[in-house]
C-alpha cells in the first residue's frame, strides 16, 4: 500500500502575504509555481502537492523540471513514493476541457522521462475529478486514460516499452447535496469499477469546505461534512477497501478554520479526514518554522483519529436542519450580493487564472445570483467586517428544538469557537450602515444576536490588532468607490487577519 500523505499543498490563493521565497510580491504568477512546490516538499516537509488544470494556466512541463533542476534530490525522495505530484483536471461536464488531453499525456510522458532517468517509480498515478457529481463520470475518466495510453504505446513507443494504462481518480464532492449522498456515489463506483475488471485497492474521497460554504453557508456544510465522513467509513466497513479521505480546507473558519495555531482543534473537530489542504495562506502568512512543526504534527496526528459514525436516524435529522440552515443563508445572501460586487472586484489576485466565466472556465451559482469564487467572496464580507460564518447560522439555531440543538452541538462540536473566532472581526457599525440601505442586512443582525444567545458568546474585537481591523473595515466602505484604495484597504485588513479569504 503506497504512503498516504497527511498534508496536501495547493494553489488555492487565499494568501495575504508575500511567501518567504520573494518577499517583494504576494502574486505567485505561473513560472513560480515549480518554486511554491518545492518550498512546501522540501522547506516545510509536505509530502503532496496538487497541480491545478482546473480553470487556470498549468506548466505541462512540470515533472520534466523537477527532474532536470532538482536531480539529486528527486533521485533521493522519489516521485511516486515519497513525495507525490496530483493533477486536479478539469471537470468536461461544466469546464472546456481543452487541458484535459494535455494534462493526461504529461502523466504519460512523465512515466517515459522517469523510466529515462532509471527511476523505478511511475511518478504521477493519481488525479482529482473536481465537482464529480456521478460515478459514470469517474470511469469515463479511466476509459479515455486507457484509450489514450495506448494508442500512444501503440503508436508512439518504438522501444517496446508500454505506458501504464490506468490511473486512480479522487473523487472531489462539492455540494452540501453530493455530500449527503457520498455513501451512494462510492457504491456505484465500486460497483462499474469492479465491472470494468478492475476493484481499487482504496478510495481517497476529496470533501469541499469553501465551495459548498459559499453556496449553502457554514452550518450546513460542516453537517454535510461530518455525514460524507460516516458514509464513506461505513462504505469502507462493508467492502473492505481502504479509505483515505481529504478535507479542502483554508485558514478562516468559513473556508474550514485549519492554521498552524489550529492543528489540534482541527483534527479534534473533524476526525476521520487522513489528508488536508493545505493553501497559500497556511503557508505564506505564517512564519516557515511555525508551518513545518504544524505540518509534522498533522502527519502525526491525522491517521491517528477515529471516525465518528452517525445513525441513519440522525443522518437524516441533521440532513433537514442542514436544508435550513442553507435556505435561510441563501434568502440572505441573495438580497446583500448586489451591494457586494464592487467589493469582490478589488479584492487582489494572488495567482494567475483563466477568466472566472467564459469560454475557458466554469461560474459559480446560487439559483441566478452569480457568485464569486469562495475565497474572493469570504475576503470581501471578512473586508467589511461581516464575516459569512454568521449569515442564516443563528436563525437556523433559533429554529431548533432542544434535541436538534443537542445533535448540531454533538455533529459540530467546533460551532462555538468558529463563530466565536469570526467574531473578532465583526464591525457593528458597518453592518448598521448597510442595513440602513438595504433591509436584507438585517437578517444578519438577528443571526449574531440568536448565535449570542444560544451559545453564550459575546462577539468583537478583543486584541488591539482585531481592534485595528475594525478600524480599517470601516475605510474599505468609504473606499467604495476609488478601486485602487480599496484594494488597498482590502489588503491591509488580509494582513492583519492573516489570510486573504
Amino acid at each position: 500500500m503506497r504512503h498516504i500523505s497527511a498534508t496536501m499543498a495547493t494553489q488555492h490563493p487565499d494568501n495575504a502575504a508575500a511567501p518567504f521565497w520573494n518577499p517583494s510580491d504576494p502574486f505567485i504568477g505561473v513560472h513560480q509555481e515549480l518554486a511554491d512546490a518545492l518550498a512546501c516538499y522540501k522547506e516545510f516537509g509536505m509530502d503532496e502537492f496538487m497541480w491545478d488544470w482546473e480553470g487556470k494556466y498549468a506548466d505541462s512541463a512540470v515533472v520534466d523540471k523537477l527532474f532536470s533542476r532538482y536531480h539529486a534530490y528527486f533521485s533521493k525522495y522519489r516521485l511516486g513514493r515519497d513525495k507525490f505530484l496530483t493533477f486536479r483536471i478539469p471537470n468536461i461536464w461544466e469546464e472546456k476541457g481543452y487541458s484535459l488531453l494535455q494534462a493526461m499525456s504529461v502523466i504519460l510522458s512523465s512515466e517515459d522521462f522517469a523510466r529515462d532517468l532509471k527511476f523505478s517509480d511511475r511518478p504521477l498515478f493519481e488525479v482529482i475529478l473536481p465537482m464529480t457529481e456521478r460515478a459514470d463520470q469517474l470511469m469515463q475518466m479511466h476509459k479515455s486514460f486507457e484509450k489514450l495510453a495506448q494508442f500512444k504505446t501503440r503508436e508512439f513507443d518504438s522501444n517496446g516499452r508500454a505506458n501504464t494504462d490506468h490511473i486512480e481518480l479522487i473523487p472531489l464532492v462539492e455540494s452540501v447535496e453530493g455530500q449527503q449522498s457520498i455513501g451512494k456515489l462510492l457504491q456505484e463506483y465500486l460497483s462499474l469499477h469492479t465491472n470494468a475488471g478492475r476493484r481499487p485497492e482504496y478510495i481517497r474521497p476529496f470533501l469541499a469546505r469553501s465551495d459548498p460554504a459559499l453556496v449553502s453557508g457554514l452550518l450546513a456544510t460542516v453537517l454535510a461534512n461530518r455525514m460524507a465522513l460516516s458514509q464513506v467509513y461505513e462504505f469502507s466497513a462493508e467492502h473492505n477497501i481502504p479509505v483515505f479521505p481529504i478535507s479542502g480546507v483554508g485558514s478562516l473558519p468559513f473556508r474550514g478554520g485549519l492554521t498552524p495555531d489550529t492543528v489540534e482543534q482541527f483534527a479534534t473537530a473533524l476526525p476521520g479526514v487522513r489528508t488536508v489542504s493545505l493553501q497559500s495562506s497556511f503557508r505564506y502568512d505564517h512564519s516557515p518554522a511555525s508551518v513545518k512543526a504544524a505540518t509534522t504534527k498533522l502527519e502525526g496526528l491525522l491517521p491517528q483519529t477515529k471516525p465518528q459514525l452517525i445513525s441513519a436516524a440522525d443522518q437524516k435529522q441533521l440532513a433537514r436542519i442542514s436544508g435550513k440552515a442553507a435556505a435561510h443563508y441563501q434568502e440572505t445572501l441573495g438580497g446583500i450580493a448586489p451591494d457586494l460586487m464592487g467589493i469582490f472586484a478589488a479584492v487582489p489576485k494572488r495567482r494567475e487564472r483563466r477568466q472566472h466565466i467564459g469560454l475557458l472556465a466554469y461560474g459559480r451559482s446560487m439559483g441566478s445570483q452569480q457568485l464569486p469564487r469562495a475565497i474572493t467572496f469570504t475576503a470581501g464580507l471578512y473586508s467589511i467586517g461581516v464575516p459569512p460564518e454568521f449569515i442564516g447560522v443563528g436563525r437556523a439555531l433559533a429554529d431548533l428544538s432542544d434535541r436538534d440543538l443537542e445533535l448540531v452541538r454533538d455533529h459540530y462540536p467546533a460551532l462555538t469557537d468558529d463563530l466565536d473566532r469570526a467574531g473578532r472581526y465583526l464591525n457593528t457599525d458597518n453592518l448598521k450602515a448597510l442595513s440602513s440601505r438595504n433591509a436584507a442586512w438585517r437578517k444578519i443582525h438577528e443571526d449574531i444576536d440568536a448565535a449570542s444567545r444560544i451559545l453564550g458568546v459575546s462577539f468583537g474585537p478583543r486584541t488591539q490588532s482585531e481592534k485595528a481591523h475594525r478600524n480599517l473595515t470601516a475605510n474599505v466602505l468609504l473606499f467604495k468607490n476609488s478601486r485602487e484604495a480599496l484594494t488597498e484597504a482590502i489588503t491591509e485588513t488580509a494582513l492583519l487577519r492573516r489570510s486573504l479569504g
